[in-house]
């Protein structure tokens, strides 16, 4: 078995976790990009059916003790709270191909099935603009799980658009940085 991570197994409200970034030294790890996922089980309407802290050590008995893994994804991105699971400091296991090149953030829910929920959504767009803000990534080089070459289902889903989320993301990185200069926007 690999040498487990550890997890950080708190929640944040987008607020809290743009707080809780800030205080992050990326020093000794910094990611290229990141990669979007969907939970598909737990549904969303199942997540909030065990309390959060418990739902966390549950996924972390899961993957480290049943995958044998090292880590897990860095976020759990529900309706109501941002949860960091694997430290964002360190690499994760989320994506065959990039797990030592990328966040992994999975939202709650199953957008196969079911609709993509605004709420999961709103605060999936308020934890990528944190994170592309705290490294200076650009929306652009998201990734879709899917994506990747070693993947071989539908994830995040067929409902999730990566279009819409990453101008919704570029969106609320302008709305951070107002009245800053834009390159290229002729100011």
């Amino acid at each position: 078995m690999a040498q487990w991570k550890g997890i950080v197994g708190k929640s944040f409200t987008p607020a809290a976790f743009a707080a809780y970034v800030a205080q992050q030294k990326f020093d000794q790890w910094r990611p290229q990009f990141v990669v979007l996922h969907n939970t598909a089980s737990p549904k969303l309407a199942q997540w909030h059916s065990v309390p959060g802290e418990q739902r966390m050590k549950n996924l972390e008995d899961f993957y480290k003790n049943k995958q044998g893994w090292s880590a897990g994804p860095h976020l759990f991105v529900a309706d109501d709270l941002i949860w960091v699971f694997t430290p964002l400091t360190v690499t994760g296991v989320h994506s065959p191909s990039w797990n030592n090149v990328a966040w992994g953030v999975e939202m709650v829910g199953d957008y196969n099935s079911e609709p993509f929920d605004a709420g999961v959504r709103d605060n999936a767009v308020a934890a990528l603009a944190t994170l592309h803000a705290a490294v200076a990534l650009d929306p652009k080089t998201l990734r879709f799980h899917k994506e990747d070459p070693k993947t071989t289902h539908d994830c995040p889903g067929k409902n999730v658009v990566k279009d819409d989320v990453i101008t919704r993301v570029s969106a609320a990185l302008a709305g951070q940085h107002e009245g800053e200069h834009i390159p290229g926007a002729g100011n």
